[in-house]
């Protein structure tokens, strides 16, 4: 009974704590793509200006207390706000389920938190920021770094996240130039390769094979139902980031069995 209570408290600590974090994803989404600064001016009404109370920035809480509605000027209030802060508080739920109270829980949450923010600047702008995306690999070899600390196998850890970071570039390239040749178009945008590079520091070559797999698969599922459904068109642009995010969180989450899955189907040597 006391250790079902101690989970509990960590759990419901965790999902706080997450959607916290979400709530500056918010920010970081909003401002980054405008140029603005990320701490100044504190959080305010995107139609009238006035800065939110201490109550109102509470994640989740403060949007349903003001029920979508600025208090001063009742313009609506996206509904995409309490929705990030949930999808964080989740996400880092999730990891903690997943790997305790590790240095992985710390590292994914990062990593995570940074794929949700280009996953829905890449939805607004069809941009991936090269800032994000530079210091996302940064950290990531950092990661990796720390990871080859306790059993002293740093160099050994940085190499596999540059080779992986390399890997992720290269392919991406080449299936980007391959996509334009064949489909007489852009195929992907100029910074999904780059992104595959940082999820590649992060995770690995294997993991970023599995991404890429992933990411094509539902890309191609459901980019092909919607042109079957006529909601695009062939023409229309289709962000590749938030595929290669969720491609990534799935390998992460459940990236030993899939690898597992995927090399007794398809390479039974691997």
């Amino acid at each position: 009974m006391i250790d079902l209570l101690v989970t509990a408290t960590f759990s419901l600590f965790t999902f706080v704590f997450g959607a916290c974090i979400g709530s500056f994803l918010n920010v970081v989404i909003y401002r980054l793509p405008a140029q603005l600064s990320l701490l100044y001016p504190p959080s305010r009404c995107p139609h009238c200006l006035h800065r939110l109370g201490t109550l109102e920035n509470i994640p989740i809480l403060g949007w349903l207390g003001l029920k979508g509605k600025c208090r001063w000027c009742h313009a609506p209030i996206s509904p995409r706000y309490p929705l990030i802060e949930t999808l964080t508080g989740f996400i880092f739920l999730v990891i903690f389920w997943q790997f305790g109270t590790t240095l992985q829980t710390v590292g994914y949450w990062l990593f995570l938190s940074w794929l949700v923010a280009l996953t829905f600047i890449d939805f607004d702008t069809l941009t991936l920021p090269n800032p994000l995306l530079k210091w996302g690999l940064i950290t990531g070899l950092a990661f990796q770094g720390v990871m080859g600390w306790p059993t002293q196998t740093i160099p050994q850890h940085l190499v596999l996240g540059i080779g992986s970071a390399v890997l992720g570039l290269w392919l991406f390239d080449l299936i980007r130039y391959a996509g334009t040749l064949i489909f007489g178009q852009e195929a992907m945008g100029d910074g999904d390769p780059p992104l595959a590079a940082m999820i590649g520091a992060w995770l690995g070559w294997k993991s970023l094979l599995m991404t890429a797999f992933l990411a094509c698969s539902i890309g191609a599922i459901l980019g092909g139902g919607a042109i079957t459904l006529k909601l695009i068109s062939r023409k229309t642009p289709i962000p590749f980031g938030p595929f290669l995010a969720l491609g990534a969180a799935l390998a992460v989450v459940w990236g030993q069995e899939l690898i597992h899955w995927y090399s007794q189907i398809f390479l039974p040597v691997f």
